[in-house]
C-alpha cells in the first residue's frame, strides 16, 4: 500500500510539474530584441566590460554566513523537544555545539572572518 501511495504521489507531482512548465511555455510573452540581451545597470549603459571579479573573501564571509545559520535553525525543532529527548538529546546537542565553536575557531584563526 505504501508504495502504490508513493509511486502515486510521485507520478501526480511529476505530472504538475509538466503541466505547469507546459502552460508556463504556452502562455508566457515572447520578446526577441537586442536590449533584453544586455547587462542591466540602473538604466545606465554598460562601459567596458560587464563581468568583473570579487574578491575571494565575500564569497567565504557569505559561505560562512549560510553555514552558521542553517546549523542556528537546526536548534529550533532540537528546542521544543527538549524535554522528550532527555540527557542523550543534551549531550548530543551540546557535541554539535561543540563542532560549530570549533568551526568558528577555526574560521577565525585563518583570518576569514577578517574584512580587507
Amino acid at each position: 500500500m505504501n508504495l502504490t501511495l508513493f509511486v502515486t504521489v510521485l507520478i501526480t507531482a511529476v505530472m504538475l510539474v509538466v503541466a505547469a512548465l507546459g502552460i508556463a511555455l504556452l502562455i508566457s510573452p515572447r520578446s526577441f530584441n537586442k536590449q533584453k540581451g544586455e547587462a542591466y545597470e540602473c538604466g545606465i549603459p554598460t562601459r567596458g566590460k560587464s563581468w568583473m571579479q570579487f574578491k575571494v573573501g565575500y564569497y567565504l564571509f557569505a559561505i560562512l554566513f549560510l553555514m552558521f545559520d542553517v546549523e542556528a535553525v537546526f536548534l529550533f525543532p532540537w528546542a521544543v523537544i527538549l524535554r522528550e529527548v532527555g540527557v542523550e538529546g543534551l549531550v548530543t546537542i551540546i557535541f554539535f555545539l561543540f563542532i560549530l565553536v570549533l568551526g568558528l575557531v577555526y574560521a577565525w584563526r585563518k583570518g576569514a572572518l577578517e574584512w580587507k
